[in-house]
């Protein structure tokens, strides 16, 4: 006898029925990712690898001296060496010895060469202007005296500090001033909207005012390995944080995601790798040494050796192009959201 409640198997379709609706639909299958979001990330970290150590190991793999200034005293000894060793030196000729050896205190140039004697000559080389450079120097010089027959004493009238032999700590100063300076503005990036612009701008002129003021500190009076006056190296490391920082934000804002990896190509791989502090600037080819002095790590070393061993000479330059770079970049980036606002106008 069938019940109010149907058969059994009636009972089975009906609770199955249930089941069904009351279970959730199953997922649409998911769209396989773009090649693009593969194939990005992998072509920027190769590019950047390839570049960090084409740049690094490259440029060291074998260096060229190329009209490395020297200053030469006597009638006869500029024109020699001149002719001898080409284009590998910039021979300017003294009056003597001792002009010579002002130039070489006041930077102009990184070595002086005198006649000593009777085939003696003495070379007097500025270890503060980097070891690869006066080595360069050393080996051209005495390349000349032994097919001259004739002596050479070497003498350091600009030597290094005792707490930096190897010549580094401007690279390495000017090196972690441009990696903080980096960071701070590609965290920068990630506040636009939690600050307004001005005080995304506060923000890094202030902290790179820290970052100069703390690298500035450490390698100075802390550990003696920069004898530069502290408030001019503040104030040059300010300039070169601000730089880097105003740069990174720059290229981040007009770029997006690519910019990142562009500021890291060029701050940090291509500015450090042709600063001239590893290899000597007259040491570097022709398109590095372009550059070298114009990038922002290449104009803070220039500074940071004129600061610490030649009393200020030929830092205005350098010190110039760190504040163009923190400005220009600045101006730009102020722009942007003017620009935006004014294309949206347009295409509205």
């Amino acid at each position: 006898m069938e019940t109010s409640a149907g058969t059994a198997p009636e009972r089975e379709q009906t609770l199955s029925a249930a089941a069904e609706l009351s279970r959730p639909p199953a997922p649409a299958a998911r769209r396989r990712p773009p090649v693009k979001a593969w194939l990005q990330p992998t072509v920027i970290a190769l590019i950047v690898v390839a570049a960090f150590i084409g740049c690094y190991v490259g440029l060291q793999r074998d260096p060229q001296p190329h009209e490395i200034p020297i200053a030469v005293t006597g009638s006869n000894l500029p024109g020699q060496i001149r002719h001898a060793l080409g284009d590998t030196v910039d021979v300017q000729p003294a009056s003597s010895a001792e002009a010579a050896r002002h130039a070489l205190e006041r930077h102009d140039v990184v070595a002086a060469l005198s006649v000593d004697g009777p085939d003696q000559l003495r070379l007097e080389v500025a270890g503060a202007a980097g070891t690869s450079t006066t080595s360069a120097v050393k080996n051209l010089v005495g390349a000349y005296a032994t097919g001259a027959g004739e002596h050479v004493t070497t003498a350091d009238v600009v030597p290094l500090t005792h707490f930096d032999a190897r010549g580094l700590a401007g690279f390495y100063m000017a090196f972690g001033v441009t990696l903080a300076g980096f960071v701070l503005g590609s965290n920068t990036l990630g506040l636009t909207g939690l600050l307004r612009l001005r005080h995304r701008f506060w923000l890094l002129a202030g902290a790179s005012a820290a970052i100069g003021t703390v690298a500035a500190i450490i390698a100075g009076p802390v550990l003696g390995a920069v004898p530069a006056p502290v408030v001019p190296l503040v104030f040059t490391l300010t300039l070169l944080a601000a730089a880097a920082a105003f740069s990174t934000k720059l290229l981040g804002t007009y770029l997006g995601p690519v910019g990142i990896p562009v500021a890291t190509l060029v701050l940090l791989t291509a500015g450090n790798a042709t600063s001239g502090a590893t290899i000597g600037a007259d040491l570097l080819p022709a398109a590095a040494r372009a550059v070298s002095a114009l990038l922002p790590p290449g104009a803070a070393v220039r500074a940071i050796t004129g600061l610490s061993y030649f009393d200020g000479a030929h830092t205005a330059v350098p010190v110039i192009t760190l504040a163009l770079w923190a400005v220009i970049a600045g101006v730009l980036v102020g722009l942007r959201p003017r620009l935006v606002r004014r294309r949206t106008a347009a295409a509205a």
